[in-house]
């Protein structure tokens, strides 16, 4: 739009100094050519007065003319004698001009060119009886007068839509700025940032579209943090009375006999899990779009040494090794908030133990790169195909491969709040070797491990 702006603004100034100024140059191309015309003109009907008059002193005294003419201009000129005058002074070249000055008594003016003029003006006036005076004017200083008007003028013309071109930049800024600032807010808004807020002023309708937005904001803000504090207090409640059941189901299960009845209890027990699960990645989903704690320099290898030891006992079951691989210098310190890598860590190392084979290999791996710190987790499990990783993201979807039966589809719903919100990325691609390959970019801290 400000390119738009200032292109309109330019071509507003060079249509006005097009219709300015181009005419008050022709006028003076025009002055000039006429003032040359008249000028040469008034001197030659001079000096054939002189001529006509046929007596010596005229004589004497044209010649005189003549050439104080030649040394004072850039004008020749050239008589015809008619007898009673002869000046030493060279004579014109037969033409229909000298024909009509000396047959017909008609002046006329040549300029040589039916463009402004040519190389040189001639103008011929009949004198008394048959004789005539020609002036031959050189038109070189009037070309290059000619250039200064124009010159001049063009130099202008560049100058003033130069500085057309930077102030219509900065108007075109100044206008765009309320509409920039409304821009700045929707994105933040498509990022999840509602407290962002967009200062009122501008023209009367971007003001009020500022207002419009601005009570949008604050009103999606509040039903927003409403629903937060909603899932968070109804998570927090229910796992109170979830764990009691679970406990009740473990108990009715050590005390039954019938085989029927212990299966029918155990399928209770493993959908009571699964809403546990549920509920906890519901409390922190809402936790952590609550944004509660800040980030802070961390070790990440200690934090996915420790997480590695918690989960490797459930791998020995399965016969699934969990090794740990990296290219990092030293032991490098990422920006995140507490507790944040710990949960991410172990939404990403359940899932892939869960899809892993009997005997199969989770690689962990922590890479430095520039500002960035890159932890890597693969497996051998099924994947995901390129329809799928798009949506893997989102909030109860559930990939067969994934997350099978038992999952809450929040694992990768949380591990994306969590690493976004400080500041990282995540993505999935296929393993080299087959399997799923979960990416995570963290910021690297300035304070490096020891």
């Amino acid at each position: 739009m400000n390119r738009q702006l200032i292109r309109s603004y330019i071509l507003l100034v060079a249509v006005a100094i097009f219709l300015f100024t181009v005419p008050v140059a022709f006028t003076l191309t025009k002055q000039l050519r006429d003032d040359t015309g008249l000028s040469v003109l008034r001197e030659a009907k001079t000096m054939a007065l002189l001529l006509g008059n046929g007596d010596t002193v005229s004589c004497d005294a044209l010649t005189e003319v003549a050439r104080a003419y030649g040394k004072e201009t850039p004008g020749t000129v050239q008589v015809t004698a008619d007898g009673r005058c002869a000046p030493d002074l060279p004579k014109p070249a037969p033409d229909a001009a000298l024909t009509r000055a000396v047959e017909h008594d008609e002046p006329t003016t040549d300029w040589g060119s039916d463009f402004i003029w040519g190389k040189q003006l001639k103008v011929t006036v009949p004198a008394d009886g048959r004789a005539a005076v020609r002036i031959m004017y050189s038109t070189s200083g009037m070309t290059d007068r000619l250039w200064q008007i124009w010159g001049f003028r063009a130099g202008l013309a560049v100058l003033v839509l130069a500085a057309a071109a930077a102030i219509g930049a900065v108007a075109a800024r100044r206008i765009t700025r309320p509409l920039r600032q409304l821009n700045d807010m929707a994105s933040k808004f498509s990022d999840g940032d509602l407290t962002a807020r967009s200062p009122v002023e501008g023209p009367p309708e971007t003001q009020t579209l500022a207002r419009t937005l601005n009570q949008a904001g604050e009103r999606l803000d509040t039903l927003i943090a409403s629903q937060r504090i909603f899932v968070a207090d109804a998570s927090h409640q229910l796992r109170t009375p979830l764990t009691a059941l679970r406990l009740s189901l473990d108990n009715i299960a050590d005390g039954v006999d019938d085989e029927f009845v212990r299966e029918d209890v155990e399928q209770a027990t493993a959908e009571v899990v699964r809403m546990s699960r549920l509920v906890n990645g519901l409390l922190v989903l809402a936790r952590a779009e609550a944004k509660v704690t800040a980030a802070e320099p961390l070790p990440l290898t200690d934090i996915v040494e420790e997480r590695l030891a918690v989960w490797r006992p459930a791998a020995d079951e399965r016969g699934v090794t969990i090794a740990l691989r990296g290219s990092a210098d030293g032991r490098p310190t990422v920006l995140a908030s507490p507790g944040h890598l710990d949960q991410v860590l172990d939404n990403v190392l359940s899932n892939a133990l869960e899809v892993s084979p009997d005997g199969g290999t989770i690689t962990v791996r922590v890479e430095s790169k520039a500002d960035e710190v890159v932890l890597s987790v693969l497996d051998e499990g099924p994947g995901m195909s390129d329809a799928e990783k798009p949506r893997a993201f989102d909030r109860f979807w559930r990939g067969q491969g994934l997350t099978g039966r038992s999952g809450s589809g929040l694992g990768l719903a949380v591990v994306k709040q969590l690493v976004t919100d400080d500041g990282g990325t995540v993505a999935l691609r296929d393993a080299p070797d087959g399997g799923l390959w979960v990416v995570i970019t963290l910021r690297a801290s300035s304070r490096s491990g020891g």
